[in-house]
Formats: C-alpha cells, structure tokens, sequence
C-alpha cells in the first residue's frame, strides 16, 4: 500500500481529535468516528463516574461483542443458504 493510496482525516471522538490514516473514504471514517462518540456518550450518560479510559474500555468491548453477535447471525444465515443451494 503506497501513501497515494491513504486517506488522512481528521475526527473528534468524546472531545479527542485523531488523526485516522487508511484507505477508507473520509465519509466512512467520519461515520465510524460518530458512531464511536455516540457509543462513548451513551455509555458515559449511564455511568457517570466512569474516567474516559473506562468509558474506551467499555466502548470496544460492547463493539467486539456486537461484532461477535452478528459474525455468528451471519455463520446461521450462510449455512441456512448453504442447506438450502444442497
């Protein structure tokens, strides 16, 4: 992958600005960025007493776990086309 390739934008996450760099569109980036921050809102709104870091922490493991949820939907739906092709 070549510089030329990259994408550098700029985003702000629960008050933070960050420097994202990949290949991605900028729209696609600012709008995983958003969902990033409302998830960190969300979860700061319902626990107050919660330092940034936690909130982080608390963010990426409730992201993991819904990326986990709907990898396996998608294994269920893939072997239900899979029976049904057979």
């Amino acid at each position: 992958m070549t510089d030329e390739q990259k994408t550098r934008i700029t985003v702000d996450i629960y008050g933070q600005t960050y420097t994202i760099v990949g290949t991605e569109t900028s729209s696609h980036v600012r709008l995983v960025a958003s969902m990033v921050d409302d998830r960190m809102r969300e979860i700061s709104a319902r626990n107050r007493y919660l330092d940034s870091s936690k909130i982080a922490v608390l963010t990426a493991v409730n992201s993991v776990h819904d990326y986990l949820k709907l990898k396996e939907r998608v294994e269920q739906i893939e072997q239900e086309l899979n029976k049904l092709k057979g």
